[in-house]
């Protein structure tokens, strides 16, 4: 496949956006696309750099992280296909205050901002939907900020594992469809690492989930939706 059928491709499985997009928008959208491929833990943009481009995960998983206080970094969201990244420091008119790398190898369509906000002044449609997705995105972060501060490890490592199950699905044999090394499943959690593989030693003798290795089956998915709700 040549770059540029790759990109008219992968432009037309931007769904939501493309259907608010007349042809010549389209047309712009493709000339100005491009496709770039990352390797597993692969940077994608680091913390400070000037926001240039929006993003659109369209095969793979991404994360989202900011490094702390002595090295330990806090994940703060995942990217799941097709999701739309990196543009909210851009209309802050800031550079970015966060890290993104590819969780897995992972394929990421960049538009330049300058073509997203030339669309903007003249599509209303395009407007909505990012205000839409700020505020969504907002929302999300107000919420967790509440629980990863208020609840305990077990409702916090709960919501974890509900939230990655909501994102990415289970597998047949009802295995979350993401595999995540425990300092990451920590990070994401808002707690350390020993921490996690007790509280996940619990959830096993609880017959909640098991393990193998980095899979994660959920066996009384209700329960721990119960556990996440009273934290």
């Amino acid at each position: 496949m040549h770059k540029g059928e790759e990109t008219y491709n992968y432009s037309r499985s931007l769904n939501e956006v493309w259907r608010l997009l007349n042809e010549q928008e389209r047309m712009l959208l493709r000339q100005n696309a491009k496709i770039q491929h990352f390797k597993k833990n692969q940077q994608i943009y680091c913390e400070g750099e000037e926001p240039k481009e929006m993003m659109c995960l369209l095969k793979g998983k991404v994360k989202i992280y900011k490094e702390g206080i002595g090295g330990r970094s806090q994940i703060i969201r995942m990217i799941r296909p097709i999701q739309y990244f990196a543009y909210r420091a851009y209309f802050a008119g800031e550079n970015y205050l966060t890290d993104a790398a590819a969780f897995e190898s992972s394929t990421v369509c960049l538009i330049p901002m300058k073509v997203v906000t030339e669309i903007m002044k003249h599509n209303y449609n395009v407007c909505q939907f990012f205000i839409r997705q700020l505020s969504t995105d907002l929302g999300i972060a107000d919420e967790r900020t509440v629980n990863l501060t208020q609840k305990h490890i077990r409702g916090r490592l709960a919501e974890s594992l509900i939230s990655l199950i909501d994102s990415y699905g289970l597998e047949e044999d009802n295995t979350i469809n993401i595999y995540l090394a425990r300092e990451d499943l920590a990070n994401l959690s808002n707690m350390t690492t020993s921490n996690a593989i007790r509280t996940l030693s619990t959830f096993v003798a609880e017959k909640v989930i098991t393990l193998d290795g980095r899979k994660i089956k959920i066996i009384d998915e209700e329960k721990l939706r119960k556990i996440s709700k009273l934290g």
